[in-house]
């Protein structure tokens, strides 16, 4: 019998272990391609970010259930394991169902040895149900807190420790923190100002409107392929969660004297704040240039500004050359762990490391030290990164205030209305408390 939708998982997490390919990227075409759509699209897509996000997990689980090593188990077989697991731990597919499937799509593909392998570890598996798995498998949460929560809700220990750091706390807030980033996230848009309201497309689109950005529409999990939806093919809309929303507004926001009519966004790729506040300074006729070292992605911030006052830089945003001073407000969205968004990036977590943080904070200095040279004295910068880690926000931008003798603002004020944001003068946003990605933000401004 043809399993359209399991297969299609598998092929994916494959592509994920084989090519270091992104789940997100690869599904979807492949779900157009093959022509999946409705039950079957979904059982692929929760499936696939189901099997690719709780990956520690399941293979604790599968070794524990198994003759040999992970390291020792075929890569192919070690990738149908993952999905049949899943299917027994975090789904409510009855355990026969998920069993059978998953021998059935092995045999076809490895022969009846490899099959008879993952029927076995699959029946042991199925002896137990999830808690009891996690009860016996991971640290002692008396000892080991962290790494039991850790274990428990699917994330690699420093991770967990990187989250417990940016709270403050190990206990519920953190238990609360790393629950939210194991959900299946739902989809925001952005509507673009002046083409569209946030009610208009709400309307359009079927979803609700954001409760905190103005341009914000949250859509319902698993509603489909955003990209198929007429606004955002249109250009009407986009795909943003609601907290890199936030950020960019945030830019906007803090006061300024004199002109304001010239921004910058120093890091653009793949260009949704760039298209965000590029359609802002328009209304006002100001412009902004999106500066983007990659060509690739630059040409992905032409498209997304297509038709805004947008000029496309490709070069280093820490040499580009600008005189200095040339600028009133200046975003650096610089690269960062992505730690913040691993909700939306399913097996991202499985691949960093605690040796990324070192090289990426180097960078996010470099970075806004440029930015506070290119923006005027009196204007603005907001430096925004997806990430929760202390090394990545608190300490980059103390770093470069102390340096440079920037001013930081109290940049929850430019979040209104939006609660829990600790003490300031920076914001970090979290899934548990604001249905965002875990965004932080502070605004620093030039001295005069």
């Amino acid at each position: 019998m043809e399993d359209p939708a399991r297969l299609a998982a598998l092929e994916t997490l494959r592509a994920v272990r084989q090519r270091d390919a992104y789940a997100n990227l690869v599904l979807p075409q492949m779900l157009r391609d093959r022509r999946i759509t409705g039950r079957d699209a979904a059982l692929a897509t929760k499936l696939t970010y189901g099997s690719a996000r709780a990956q520690g997990l399941l293979d604790a689980v599968i070794e524990a259930c198994s003759d040999r090593p992970l390291s020792e188990v075929d890569g192919s077989a070690l990738d149908a394991l993952r999905l049949g697991t899943y299917q027994l731990l975090r789904t409510r597919i009855p355990s026969h169902a998920a069993v059978a499937s998953t021998v059935d799509l092995v045999r076809a593909e490895l022969g009846s040895g490899i099959a008879g392998f993952v029927n076995a570890v699959l029946r042991r598996v199925a002896e137990q149900d999830e808690a009891a798995w996690v009860d016996e498998l991971a640290p002692d949460p008396d000892t080991d807190p962290v790494g039991n929560l850790a274990f428990t809700h699917a994330h690699p220990r420093w991770i967990a420790q990187a989250f417990a750091e940016a709270l403050g706390s190990r206990g519920e807030p953190l238990k609360l923190a790393l629950e939210a980033d194991d959900a299946r996230p739902a989809v925001h848009l952005v509507a673009r100002p002046g083409e569209v309201s946030a009610d208009e497309l709400a309307a359009i689109v079927g979803g609700d409107v954001a409760p905190y950005s103005p341009y914000g529409v949250h859509l319902e999990t698993g509603a489909g392929d955003p990209g198929d939806l007429e606004p955002v093919r249109e250009r009407l809309a986009n795909v943003q969660d609601e907290g890199s929303q936030l950020c960019a507004l945030a830019l906007t926001r803090a006061s300024l004297e004199g002109t304001d009519d010239r921004w910058l966004d120093l890091c653009a790729g793949p260009g949704g704040k760039a298209a965000l506040l590029a359609a802002l300074v328009g209304l006002e006729g100001g412009e902004l240039i999106a500066v983007e070292k990659a060509p690739h992605r630059a040409e992905l911030v032409r498209k997304l500004t297509s038709g805004l006052p947008v000029t496309v830089e490709v070069t280093d945003g820490r040499e580009t050359g600008f005189v200095e001073g040339a600028f009133d407000r200046v975003l650096v969205d610089a690269p960062c762990t992505g730690l913040g968004a691993l909700r939306r990036r399913p097996e991202a977590r499985w691949r960093r490391q605690p040796a990324d943080v070192g090289q990426l904070t180097t960078l996010q200095r470099e970075l806004l030290t440029e930015a506070l040279r290119l923006v005027r004295p009196g204007g603005v910068v907001a430096y925004v990164v997806c990430s929760p880690h202390l090394s990545e926000t608190v300490g980059v931008v103390a770093d470069v205030a102390r340096r440079t003798g920037a001013e930081q603002l109290d940049t929850r004020t430019l979040f209104p209305e939006v609660p829990d944001l600790g003490d300031g003068p920076h914001v970090q946003l979290w899934p548990h408390l604001h249905g965002t990605d875990a965004m932080f933000c502070a605004v620093l401004r030039r001295p005069v």
